[in-house]
């Protein structure tokens, strides 16, 4: 199976959410969950459990929390966009961190998004909507190779 999502959260209640919000356009089951940074790395370059996966079949867009257990989400971004193989990913970062320092950072490094995450269940499932929409329905992404 293609994924179409790489969604990286390590809180379970927001990667319920954008479940919920994602299988209204039948993209749930197109979704691979990362709880940490490290996971997130091993699936984003086919290594460890996820050594069986191709660089010809990367996901279409990354969600990427910042504050994650093992490597921060900063670090994922770096290792994403400082790889020619995995760059042209786009990443739109998905964090509760209101701090200018952070959004700074994450564009910097090359992220094409920075979402602060709404505290309000129905805006945060509206907003995941929204994002699913435009990222993988409406954007016309890099190919991989170019």
């Amino acid at each position: 199976m293609d994924t179409d999502l790489l969604l990286v959260e390590d809180d379970p209640n927001d990667v319920e959410l954008a479940f919920i919000a994602l299988k209204k356009h039948n993209l749930k089951d197109r979704v691979q969950v990362a709880r940490d940074g490290e996971e997130a790395l091993d699936f984003l370059f086919c290594r460890g459990a996820h050594a069986t996966r191709s660089f010809d079949a990367p996901p279409r867009l990354v969600l990427l929390d910042l504050k994650l257990p093992k490597v921060s989400g900063v670090e994922v971004l770096k290792a994403l966009k400082n790889d020619p193989r995995t760059r042209p990913i786009p990443v739109a970062i998905l964090t509760s961190s209101r701090q200018h320092a952070d959004m700074t950072n994450c564009y910097q490094l090359g992220a094409n998004s920075y979402i602060q995450k709404p505290i309000d269940f129905d805006q945060f499932q509206k907003m995941i909507d929204d994002l699913g929409y435009y990222w993988l329905s409406v954007n016309q992404s890099l190919p991989l190779k170019a």
